[in-house]
């Protein structure tokens, strides 16, 4: 199949297409994008279930390691105080864990741009494919209504002047002939009129999910930059519950961070899939959604040399009809006017409808082309298939970086002693 302009599969999308894939029962499921296929569901579902899976094993570690802390450390002689363990490791751990998030909270502030500039490009190149459906719509309506008021009027009036002249009545109703023949042929090319499958509804729809997602991501990172800078405050004030508090803090974005690492995961594979080769999944699905034929939808979802215009005959038909009116109002112009000068006016009528119609014929023909949807086609694959899925793997970097942010959280349980031994503010 052709390849839109501009777009090639990127190192990324090859090396996840390659990724092995299991469904619940670990049977192996190809790699081909199919999302209304159980086995694939599985595998896309049991990539999140990992992620839970991690979640949990890290929660038991953590609280394994609490009640090791807590409970199982032997208590000192009464009224001695130990010397802090391992205070200067603790400071450096923590100095360590705000770096790691620092980085993690840059990372992630990338990553969700580039996602949301992804997802703009999508929406973009949906709304100006609307754009094109609906001026190829327009013009079409335009077109035949200016015909067929010419037809019962210009037409009509210079029958009825020119009815002592059976040639040139011949003539008129010719023209007449011709004008419908026009009309016919170009109703046949508002191909996308009554269509429900709507890109201007596909774009808001994406548009509004896309804000919602932006939005989330935005809060966790600024959840996980007052995470680190409490913690920061805290260390240096010596307060002891607000690194506690900003530990617990820690706990919860690393639950957030494993969620949306799962999400990530299956997200970014199953777009890999898809990117790999979009061209025969986006067919299949337009022609179910729109019932178009696949001659048209492959013109322009493919738009090369092997796959013929399939309004060409519609537009040449048309194009000769126009000429063939253009050539009987001349002659009747010349036969007419002089023995009937009252049919001068619906002849000068007649002609400005003839060279609108010509007007908006070429630029129906522009439009019909495959070139414009089909560079609409591959704008929209760039943005999902380099921007947007460069966006998740930056995102999928920042919760990594936040899991072994929440890791380096554990040597404060070491430390323990060491933040009773600091000084406590009144009231704390």
């Amino acid at each position: 199949m052709g390849t839109p302009p501009g777009y090639r599969p990127s190192a990324w999308v090859h090396l996840l297409h390659q990724l092995p894939r299991a469904d619940f029962q670990l049977r192996p499921v190809p790699s081909g994008f199919a999302p209304q296929e159980r086995e694939y569901q599985q595998a896309l579902l049991l990539v999140v279930a990992l992620a839970g899976l991690g979640l949990g094993l890290s929660l038991i570690l953590i609280a394994a390691y609490l009640i090791r802390v807590c409970c199982c450390q032997p208590p000192g002689p009464p009224g001695t105080k130990s010397p802090p363990p391992g205070g200067g490791c603790v400071t450096w751990s923590c100095i360590a864990a705000l770096l790691i998030g620092c980085a993690g909270i840059g990372i992630g502030f990338y990553g969700n741009s580039e996602t949301s500039d992804g997802v703009s490009q999508l929406s973009s190149a949906l709304l100006h494919a609307n754009h094109t459906l609906s001026a190829i719509d327009h013009l079409v309506l335009e077109t035949v209504e200016r015909l067929g008021e010419a037809v019962r009027t210009e037409l009509t009036t210079l029958e009825e002047v020119l009815t002592q002249r059976t040639e040139l009545v011949a003539a008129t109703r010719g023209a007449r002939r011709q004008a419908e023949a026009v009309t016919q042929q170009l109703q046949g090319l508002a191909f996308w009129q009554g269509v429900p499958l709507s890109p201007l509804q596909v774009a808001e729809d994406v548009s509004f999910v896309e804000e919602y997602r932006w939005l989330a991501y935005v809060l966790l990172l600024l959840l996980q930059l007052l995470v680190c800078l409490f913690t920061l405050l805290g260390l240096a004030k010596q307060s002891k519950w607000l690194v506690i508090m900003m530990t617990v803090m820690s706990l919860v974005v690393l639950v957030l961070s494993w969620g949306s690492l799962g999400l990530e995961a299956a997200t970014a594979v199953g777009l890999s899939d898809f990117c790999s080769s979009p061209d025969t999944y986006v067919l299949n699905l337009t022609q179910e959604e729109t019932g178009l034929g696949s001659d048209i939808l492959n013109y322009y979802f493919l738009c090369n040399q092997a796959v013929s215009n399939p309004f060409q005959q519609r537009l040449t038909l048309s194009q000769r009809a126009l000429a063939n009116i253009h050539s009987q109002l001349q002659g009747l112009e010349r036969e007419a006017v002089p023995h009937f000068p009252s049919a001068q006016k619906p002849l000068l009528s007649l002609e400005e409808t003839l060279n609108v119609t010509e007007g908006n014929f070429h630029q129906l023909v522009a439009l019909l082309h495959c070139r414009g949807l089909h560079k609409d086609y591959g704008a929209a694959l760039r943005g999902l298939c380099e921007d947007v899925l460069e966006g998740l793997l930056f995102l999928l970097l920042f919760s990594l970086l936040l899991r072994g942010q929440a890791r380096a959280w554990g040597w404060l349980g070491r430390g323990s002693s060491s933040l009773t031994a600091w000084p406590t503010l009144e009231g704390t």
